[in-house]
């Protein structure tokens, strides 16, 4: 069998926040377990766009707008993972704009079904416990089902990750809970993906 791909996705505008700490942690578990690890900073790949939201300048969406940038790469790179593990700090109760633009720009890789079968999970921090994380979660969920996705949640008891992933509360270097959970969310992204890989003709 090939060596899994599991590609991890920040859409925190800091590198080295509460979001990647978790992202690090579920990335960490995968790479433990035998797959090849890569992280995407959104703020990052977007800085250098023209215009870093879509705005529907072509449709069917030919990626002009993007065409050999890093935002190129990135999506190409996507489109060989077979799991992503996508995260986002809370922004007013839902996902950062960051991780929005970051996604929106990617109308081509869904026509061309670049993400089907493709498994995901998500993490999210906030300031406070009950700061809004799981609208968040729920948000990045929506937007991993529209690729097509297969979406791991709660795994019950020992590989409980939380219901819909891995919620922190700042600073997430601290949260042990939280830091378990992301290393559960990871096990589970790995164990899924190798188990789905039939399903990823490419």
């Amino acid at each position: 069998m090939k060596e899994l791909l599991i590609i991890a996705i920040n859409g925190s505008p800091k590198t080295k926040g509460n979001t990647a700490c978790l992202l690090e942690e579920a990335l960490g578990e995968c790479q433990k377990m035998g797959a090849k690890g890569e992280i995407i900073h959104c703020q990052t790949i977007l800085k250098n766009q023209k215009v870093p939201f879509c705005v529907a300048c072509s449709a069917p969406c030919t990626g002009k707008c993007y065409q050999d940038t890093l935002l190129d790469k990135s999506y190409a790179l996507m489109s060989k993972a077979d799991a992503l593990i996508v995260g986002s700090p809370v922004y007013f109760g839902t996902a950062s704009a960051q991780l929005k633009a970051f996604w929106d720009k990617g109308r081509k890789i869904r026509s061309e079904k670049k993400l089907l079968n493709v498994v995901g999970g998500a993490v999210t921090s906030g300031r406070s416990r009950f700061g809004g994380q799981e609208p968040t979660l729920r948000t990045i969920h929506d937007m991993l089902l529209v690729q097509g996705m297969i979406v791991v949640g709660d795994g019950y008891y020992q590989d409980d990750c939380g219901h819909f992933g891995a919620a922190a509360q700042e600073p997430a270097s601290e949260d042990e809970n939280a830091l378990k959970r992301a290393r559960i969310l990871g096990k589970r992204i790995f164990e899924v993906a190798k188990a789905t890989s039939s399903l990823r003709a490419r």
